[in-house]
């Protein structure tokens, strides 16, 4: 589902300028990015990377002067322009860009308002702005490892986990059999889109990406948890396993 109108707001000191490039391309499978911003202190050394980039992509670039050593004004800066934009332009999301927890009220009140959030962020982003979110992206699943970065920021690319890996992952199994138990037909089939998208409703940060793997199919088919087939439209449907069908047992008559 597109939503147009979207605005992506980036927070230049907690977002490595490599991944900037992804974080467009996953945000404009929802629709349009019309407006695109970043925010930070330019005159800091630790933003030389940014420069090029910001032209790339058409990126405009908002100086946010740090007042008062160890306060964080970019973080302000932001959420002041995220609410001005929630109540002065026509937008249907947000992304914001950004492994801090301070941005978890801004995402909390712009879901309440009806805008979807989609954010971005490194692993060591913490639970309650994953949670607050409508979806959020690792930075470390997303795109190709560079090598053009800093060792400082540049995120650690995600290994693929093994089937007794994906197993032994609690979480994962209890969200993907919980989902196809919701979504499922009368006889234990549940179609593998309807599955993904129940899942990331209690569960924001659910990407089969964090696993190593492209497709949720793939990583469905490497658990070795359901029972696999496809529908008339060549659509992947999925059973846990011990749920099939039974056919009822005919009627004994009775011998006198």
């Amino acid at each position: 589902m597109e939503h147009n109108g979207i605005a992506l707001l980036i927070d230049a000191d907690n977002c490595p300028a490599s991944k900037i490039t992804d974080i467009l391309d996953e945000l404009s499978k929802y629709g349009v990015i019309n407006i695109r911003r970043a925010y930070g202190d330019w005159k800091s050394q630790n933003l030389n990377g940014w420069a090029e980039i910001l032209h790339d992509h058409a990126i405009q670039p908002i100086q946010q002067f740090a007042y008062t050593k160890g306060k964080n004004a970019t973080d302000s800066a932001i959420i002041i322009d995220a609410m001005d934009l929630l109540h002065g332009q026509k937008l249907s999301a947000f992304g914001i860009a950004s492994s801090d927890s301070d941005f978890t009220p801004l995402a909390m009140r712009l879901r309440a308002a009806g805008h979807k959030v989609f954010g971005f962020g490194e692993k060591k982003t913490p639970p309650p702005f994953v949670n607050a979110c409508t979806k959020f992206l690792f930075l470390e699943s997303l795109g190709q490892p560079t090598t053009t970065e800093t060792p400082v920021t540049t995120p650690t690319p995600t290994q693929r986990k093994s089937t007794n890996e994906l197993r032994c992952d609690t979480r994962l199994v209890n969200a993907l059999r919980n989902a196809v138990t919701a979504i499922s037909d009368e006889e234990g089939w549940a179609a593998l889109a309807s599955v993904g998208h129940h899942i990331n409703k209690g569960w924001p940060a659910f990407d089969q990406r964090n696993y190593g793997y492209s497709k949720l199919g793939d990583l469905v088919i490497a658990s070795e948890l359901f029972e696999l087939r496809r529908d008339n439209h060549n659509h992947m449907q999925l059973r846990s396993t011990g749920k099939k069908s039974q056919k009822p047992k005919p009627t004994e008559k009775s011998t006198q």
